[in-house]
């Protein structure tokens, strides 16, 4: 089970998994094994477990682990979350790799549950189908209902349950791009599960983070969840429809975000009314643009 936040279950939605080596595409489009030491317990509709062993390099910013557990000195904590993080680098460096080849832009949108991700999706999908093709990988503890909800803009996606798990990690999002198969030149959204510590951890292969604030969880959120907000490339602060029924200041809000990361890109909208979503569809196009002419150079 990893220390890093306790997780270890997965189930990703019509996925036959076999014991063994893990198949996942290369920068060729072609598929290769995975030869590790993960040990995987498979089964239709079912989840693995993790067992990791030691090794591995600090790939961000990580302090002491800050968590107990019995028997395990502060010391082994430290290297069981170095190597989780490590190996989870690995997969997600597969994941960019592939995705720069076949021209998919990837976002990874993290938030607290309840900030209105699969809302601000399904109105984008909507909104930008004529101009773009998307795919969409969800991810939550239990249940299929927010890619039953994005099916339903006619946009192909797929669902991963973790279980007990409480974010996605690179080698979950490598299984499911292989069964979900974006089209080349597409964009391809990670709507991760809803929760704003552990996701930020977690490099799945994405171009940019995406944080999601409502306005109905305080102004405080940057400051509390620090982490989260250093890791996003830009904030969006939804559901702006309701502030005339709220005590919310949108400036200190903001403030206190670019006190974490002064480099955040900040946008107000409202996933439900469209107000502000024009400001984020021309952040979305120009982002992909300046991600794929990287990409081309690279």
């Amino acid at each position: 089970m990893c220390t890093v936040c306790g997780c270890a279950t997965l189930a990703i939605e019509g996925r036959k998994h076999e014991k063994g080596s893990l198949s996942n595409r290369d920068a060729d489009g072609h598929s290769h094994d995975h030869d590790h030491d993960h040990h995987h317990a498979h089964h239709q509709g079912g989840a693995y477990d993790h067992h990791h062993g030691d090794g591995g390099n600090i790939h961000r910013r990580r302090g002491i682990a800050g968590v107990h557990v019995p028997g395990m000195s502060q010391e082994r904590i430290i290297q069981v979350e170095n190597d989780i993080l490590s190996k989870n680098d690995a997969y997600a460096e597969e994941n960019r790799r592939y995705l720069e080849h076949q021209r998919i832009f990837a976002l990874n949108f993290l938030s607290s549950p309840g900030s209105g991700k699969t809302s601000l999706l399904v109105r984008t999908i909507s909104d930008l189908k004529e101009r773009l093709v998307m795919s969409v990988i969800e991810g939550d503890q239990q249940t299929s209902n927010d890619a039953a909800r994005i099916r339903e803009t006619g946009a192909k996606a797929i669902q991963i349950n973790t279980g007990k798990g409480c974010h996605l990690d690179a080698h979950m999002v490598g299984h499911a791009v292989e069964d979900l198969t974006p089209e080349p030149g597409s964009a391809l959204f990670i709507e991760n599960v809803g929760n704003l510590v552990c996701p930020a951890a977690f490099d799945l292969g994405e171009a940019y983070k995406v944080v999601v604030l409502s306005v109905t969880e305080g102004e405080d959120k940057p400051l509390k969840y620090p982490d989260m907000f250093a890791a996003a490339d830009l904030m969006i602060i939804n559901k702006a429809d309701l502030l005339p029924h709220l005590d919310f200041n949108i400036g200190l809000c903001i403030a206190n975000a670019l006190r974490i990361n002064p480099g955040l890109q900040t946008l107000t909208v409202s996933a439900r009314t469209g107000e502000g979503m024009e400001a984020f569809y021309a952040w979305l196009e120009a982002s992909a643009a300046r991600w794929a002419a990287r990409a081309r150079v690279a």
